[in-house]
């Protein structure tokens, strides 16, 4: 029997052994004392170590890239900022082609571009139009501007640093996931046009009916925000897309039903 603990010791011996193989570099080659080389290895630590925890997790088509950190204020200079590690998706395979077949190469584009924003946004990050257009979509920042237009005009705002500082605590993404499923859509199709997980997509849609449910009890806003663990805006936000989406009808049965049960 393999003692799982022993195995443990052991690579943390190793580390130990590693670490002080670079200290005594340090303390050498740099003339460090101990305190400032053991101060350096911190710091490597603590830039490359995302590094090393994220290149097992990643799959064929997946890259480390450094982002603006969401807390950043759009009145920050780029150059102040504190940056982030993110995984992107540039090439998700058979999915990406079954995109490009279907609605070509502005379709995929498309596609790509939303996939990204997200991602580096669910990851606590923020992508520019810079860094999309010259690094990631390899194209020019005119089209990338267009395609964020285009965006626009479907009520969906992609999460980028130029764009979040109007996005406030109501993020548009959240209404968008609602939108779609009050027009009657799964949530593995909503999951695929707003590259969400199904998991959150269950998410957002079962918080959207506990607002709706809550509302019809005659809950004031601001009491069902606080049973939901939402911002009053957003659950504001929430309750106005029942009241002025049109809603599929499988949908409004749904939305009934619910309502009677929980009565």
């Amino acid at each position: 029997m393999i003692n799982n603990s022993s195995v443990f010791k052991w690579d943390r011996l190793k580390q130990k052994q590693l670490d002080t193989q670079f200290v005594n570099i340090l303390m050498q080659g740099m003339n460090c004392s101990q305190f400032e080389a053991k101060a350096i290895i911190n710091q490597v630590y603590e830039v490359y170590q995302p590094f090393f925890d994220n290149a097992s997790a990643m799959k064929p088509g997946q890259m480390l890239f450094e982002v603006v950190a969401i807390e950043n204020s759009p009145r920050k200079k780029l150059s102040e900022c504190t940056m982030l590690s993110v995984i992107i998706t540039l090439d998700a395979g058979a999915e990406d082609l079954t995109i490009k077949q279907e609605q070509g190469v502005i379709g995929l584009r498309h596609h790509r571009l939303q996939r990204v924003c997200y991602e580096a946004f669910q990851q606590g990050g923020l992508l520019t139009v810079e860094d999309i257009a010259h690094r990631l979509l390899n194209c020019g920042e005119r089209t990338v501007c267009r395609d964020i237009e285009a965006f626009k005009k479907q009520d969906i705002i992609l999460p980028l640093r130029s764009t979040v500082k109007d996005m406030g605590k109501s993020i548009s993404h959240r209404s968008q996931i609602i939108k779609e499923w009050l027009r009657g859509n799964e949530y593995s199709e909503i999951s695929r046009t707003t590259n969400h997980s199904i998991d959150a997509v269950a998410n957002y849609v079962d918080k959207f009916k506990r607002i709706v449910c809550l509302a019809k009890d005659n809950y004031e806003i601001h009491t069902i925000a606080f049973m939901v663990k939402l911002s009053p805006s957003l659950t504001q936000e929430y309750y106005n897309l029942y009241e002025s989406e049109k809603i599929a009808s499988h949908r409004k049965e749904e939305l009934n039903d619910l309502t009677k049960k929980n009565n």
